[in-house]
This record gives C-alpha cells, structure tokens and sequence, in this order.
C-alpha cells in the first residue's frame, strides 16, 4: 500500500446568529428620526394596498359595517378564515394608532434648520459620483463613507462593516471589495479621509503631498520614514531616537517633524457639517417637559407620521375568498396567497413600528433616570458619566441597539434641543475612587483659561493646581490631553 498524505474530515459546530427579516425590519425602523420614519411610512402604504391610514374612529364604528349592523361573522360569534384572528386581534381593534401620547394641538414641536451648506456626507458622495463605478460597488462606497466618524476616520474594522452589510443590507461582499472601495475614499479630498487610525492618516496626507511633486523633496521621503517606521517613538515624542535611527542632522530633522506637526489629524473636521446632516430640519424625536415639582415627562414626537391599519376593504376581499373555499380555482388560490402576503406584510410592519416605540420610549426614559439632574436644571455640568452600556444594562436591551437609537434622534427640552449622543460621556476616576463626568471637568478647565491673564497664560502645571483648587484632582498629563481635545493651545501660544 503506497505511504501518502491522508486527508482526514472534521465536523465543527459553528453558531451563526441571523436575523429574521421581521428583526432587520424592526433594526432598520430603529435606525430612522422622526422625520426618515415619516417617509418609510408613506412610502410602505403606497406598496401595500393591505395597509391603511387609519381615521379617527369609535369602537363601534371599527366592529360595524356600512349599515351599521354586526357582521355575519361576529354574530356567529366566529370567522371562516383561518388566520384572519392573527391579524385582527384585541391588539389591532380599534385601530392601532402611532399618534399616541402626542401633545395637545396648541403645542408645537421645535424645529431647527441647519446650517446652509452641504454636509460632510454629500461632499463626499458628490466626489464619488466622478468615479466609473458598478452600482455594487457605489452601495459599497456610500456605506464606507456612512460608516466614517465626525473626524472624516473610519473607526469600524471592515470585517464588521462586511457583516452589517451581509445582516442590515443584504450586501455580499468580501474583505477585498471594501479594501478596494476604501482606497478610492482615500483618495478624496481633503486627504487623510478614510483613514483607520491617525498613522494611516498622516501617512496618506505625506504621500499626497510626495504625489503631486513632480520632483519629490527629500524631506517629504524622511517624513514618511517617520511616521511609516517610528510612529510610536513620534507619538511618545523620544526625538533623540528617530533622529539618531536616520542618522539625521538636527536642522534637517526640526524642519520634518515641524511639517509633520503642521498635517491635519482630523480631515473630516475641515468640511464642516457632521456626516449624514443635510438641509431638513431638526424635528426632535422626544418631547421632555420637566414641571416644578420636579415631575418630568416625556412624549414621542410623531405628529406628522400617519396613523397606520390594516385595511378593511382588503380584509373583506380575504372573507369573500374563503367563503368557497373548498372549491376555489388555481387563479383564486393564487389571489388569496397574494392577499395573505400583503396581510403578513402589513401587520409586520405595524408590529415593527409599535417595537420601534417601545424601545425608543424605554431608551430614553432611561437616559432622563440616569441623567434625571441635567433634566431638572439645564446645567452641564450635572451630566454624570454615561456610556452605551449603563443605558443597555438599565433597560436590559443590546448596546448595539442602545447605539441605534442614539443615533441622529434628537430631544427638546425646557433648555434646548439636544442629540442623545450628548448625553453619553466618559467618567474619570480620581485617586480616591469618586467618579467625575469628562465634560464637567472640561468645561471648569474652559473657565480657567477664559478667565486667565492672558499677558501671562497659565501653564499645563498651573491649570493643574487650579483645578485641584477646585475640587478636581486630575493628573497634568489629564489635563494636556482635555485641552488639546477642545482644541485650546500651549500657553506661550495663548498670548
């Protein structure tokens, strides 16, 4: 018997969690403002003729028929077609309406138009539109750019992104595509867009610049030698170290590493708009209205969505098709499939809808629980620590649905609009274990500098102690890293 490779045949188990098309319908529906999910609606009733915008109505209009009696099928006490209950159950009669818990006809919901520009997304689907692309390949790129964050970086792994794809769109596509679409993304301007991580970021603003030089400076090349060989020796600042690996003179080194200094880490920052804004309106999604005894409520803002049901013509054409139903034709067969397909559509929708609310109300009402002080006063300073998770563990859904409903909502309060994601912020812990919002502490560092004699600044040292004068015990290095983010100089550039 001829010695050889064997090849040998193994069985493993692989969990694979997919949703059901009710489930994607119910994320989608999540994902939409008040505004988007108005459009969805009337866009769904024009598609199916079982939905219906519902009128107002008594109950016992809703139980009678055109002459106002009892239908045969009522006084019977019963219906010949069998999942006809499963659509019109005690749920449904009367009618399901979206309007609920909506305010009185005086009050009014803000509305804020934004700015006169185009948005961060548009820019770059304009610029994507002068690529000779597939429609496959266009879907790819407009979720890519969707999926960036406010600073133009994309944060997401393309592995998740090609997931959401396969679950939330119903896009197959392989690592490979993505990877290719992203590089024409990274090739938009300004340059650093579609970057994952600051690194790639600065790397593809040197290797533009190298690009457009006909005759390349030698200074660029040592620049992208920097950042592509020692970024981490660059971010930590061990100057000696780069220097002495390239075996560089101090000038010519000074001169790269002030260049460096002057590329943009936040690409996206320079169009203006946040991504996915664009000409409408703000139409908050929630209504708080906090009261002086300290009561504070909170409605769905759905006064411009229409009311939805399921359509009584369409369920009488369903009772007339079964009551023959032993001897219906193949035409008629196919008709009442069709109309159980329309049935099932229709109902799933509203079941959607009425989920999209529950988790909508039972979201925000747990953010008003967590951040109850803000909601009673108005000040930002009150806002305690609040991540994704804390929401999710209160409400006891996902943090990926947490996440949805945080995106692009919005609530109007006695004190202003705001979006959900400005009630979530990091915590500092200080030595003694108190927890401290971030915020907080930004905005009392805010007040330092604002107040400081600017002939003679405050140094990082200095703003340090203040703020452990003020009760906010944070390391300097803490200190350095909040102004920076707020974008506030050193303070030699501060006079």
């Amino acid at each position: 018997m001829a010695q050889g490779s064997r090849q040998v045949q193994t069985q493993a188990q692989q969990q694979v969690q997919t949703l059901s098309p009710q489930q994607i319908l119910v994320v989608r529906l999540l994902e939409l403002p008040a505004v988007e999910l108005e459009d969805r609606i009337r866009g769904e009733l024009l598609e199916n003729p079982a939905l219906e915008e519902g009128r107002e109505e008594t109950p016992e209009d809703e139980y009678s028929n055109d002459n106002g009696t009892e239908t045969e099928q009522e006084e019977n006490g019963d219906t010949d077609y069998d999942s006809l209950s499963d659509y019109l159950n005690e749920d449904d009669i009367p009618d399901y309406k979206l309007q609920e818990n909506n305010r009185s006809k005086g009050e009014q919901a803000e509305e804020i138009p934004f700015s006169d520009t185009t948005s961060f997304y548009e820019t770059l689907k304009e610029q994507l539109g002068e690529r000779n692309l597939t429609e496959h390949q266009r879907e790819l790129a407009e979720y890519l750019i969707g999926s960036l964050d406010d600073d133009g970086l994309l944060r997401k792994s393309l592995e998740s992104i090609c997931d959401e794809l396969a679950i939330y769109a119903g896009i197959d596509t392989s690592m490979q595509e993505l990877e290719e679409m992203l590089k024409i993304i990274q090739d938009f301007d300004p340059a650093g867009l579609g970057a994952r991580n600051l690194q790639e970021c600065l790397l593809i603003q040197i290797r533009r610049k190298i690009e457009q030089q006909p005759c390349p400076d030698s200074l660029l090349r040592i620049e992208e030698s920097i950042i592509s060989e020692c970024y981490e020796e660059f971010t930590r600042k061990h100057w000696d170290k780069i220097q002495q690996k390239f075996d560089l003179k101090e000038e010519v080194f000074d001169r790269a590493i002030k260049e460096i200094c002057k590329l943009n880490p936040r690409p996206g920052a320079s169009l203006g708009e946040t991504i996915g804004k664009n000409m409408q309106q703000i139409v908050p999604d929630f209504l708080v209205d906090t009261y002086d005894d300290g009561t504070i409520s909170v409605t769905l803002n759905n006064r411009n969505v229409p009311e939805l049901r399921m359509s009584r013509d369409f369920t009488e054409m369903v009772e007339e098709h079964t009551k023959n139903k032993a001897n219906q034709s193949k035409e008629s067969k196919e008709a009442m499939l069709f109309l159980k397909q329309k049935m099932d559509a229709a109902q799933g929708f509203i079941d959607a809808v009425k989920q999209r609310q529950q988790t909508l109300m039972t979201t925000m009402q747990a953010i008003i629980d967590l951040q109850r002080p803000f909601f009673l006063e108005g000040d930002e300073s009150l806002l305690r620590p609040m991540i994704l998770k804390d929401v999710a563990e209160r409400t006891g859904l996902d943090i990926s649905t947490i996440s949805r409903v945080s995106n692009s909502k919005y609530v109007q309060t006695n004190f202003g609009i705001y979006s959900l994601k400005f009630f979530f912020n990091d915590g500092y812990i200080t030595e003694d274990g108190e927890e401290m919002s971030v915020r907080e502490i930004r905005k009392i560092l805010k007040e330092c500098i604002d107040s400081e004699d600017k002939k003679r600044p405050y140094t990082d040292d200095e703003l340090t102690e203040k703020l452990k004068e003020k009760g906010y015990p944070i390391a300097r290095r803490t200190v350095a890293k909040y102004r920076q983010q707020m974008g506030i100089p050193v303070a030699r550039l501060r006079r």
